[in-house]
């Protein structure tokens, strides 16, 4: 499990990552966030804290399973998660499926684009399925792109309608050879 921590305007955020077999499952966990009127939401209690704790490592825990590790009924469990979840403690559950085939093609794509930000690329690229992160960048790229390809065909056919999106500047390409280091979150 990895915990990062930063603070900003409206309190500290933790992420808590957290990697099972075969997903990764994220929970973003807020302490202290402004109401919709400014004013701060409660604080998280000691029990708040448990459930998070164990949805962070077991986000699929049956609700009966979670209620009994916290020492609450079923009803007051769900309504616990159901608040974090509409304060926006709990932001969601996603999976992000990792490495399925050993045979597929891993690269990174560099895009250099003419303007930023650009909001709508990020909406493109979510688009693809064969891209597995887009990280924003400081210095002369604005975006690298790792993507998962099952060929050097179909890296050369993202790589090609990446290209022709109207805000990219410039593509450069780097395929993996080889994970030198892999560690789990």
């Amino acid at each position: 499990m990895r915990i990062r921590q930063s603070a900003g305007c409206t309190g500290t955020l933790f992420q808590v990552t957290v990697t099972l077999p075969v997903a990764l499952f994220t929970i973003r966990i807020v302490p202290f966030q402004r109401g919709p009127k400014g004013g701060m939401m409660q604080d998280i209690d000691t029990t708040d804290q448990k459930i998070l704790t164990i949805l962070s490592q077991e986000a699929r825990i049956p609700m009966k399973t979670l209620a009994a590790r916290v020492g609450l009924s079923r009803s007051a469990t769900s309504e616990r998660v159901a608040r974090l979840e509409k304060n926006g403690v709990i932001r969601g559950y996603r999976a992000d499926i990792g490495l399925l085939d050993d045979a597929a093609l891993q690269a990174f794509l560099m895009i250099t684009l003419k303007r930023t930000p650009s909001i709508s690329i990020l909406d493109i690229l979510a688009g693809f399925p064969a891209v597995r992160k887009v990280s924003s960048v400081s210095g002369q790229l604005d975006l690298v792109v790792e993507v998962e390809v099952p060929s050097i065909n179909a890296l050369n056919e993202i790589r090609n309608k990446i290209a022709e999106i109207e805000n990219v500047e410039d593509l450069t390409t780097s395929i993996v050879l080889r994970r030198e280091i892999l560690r789990d979150k």
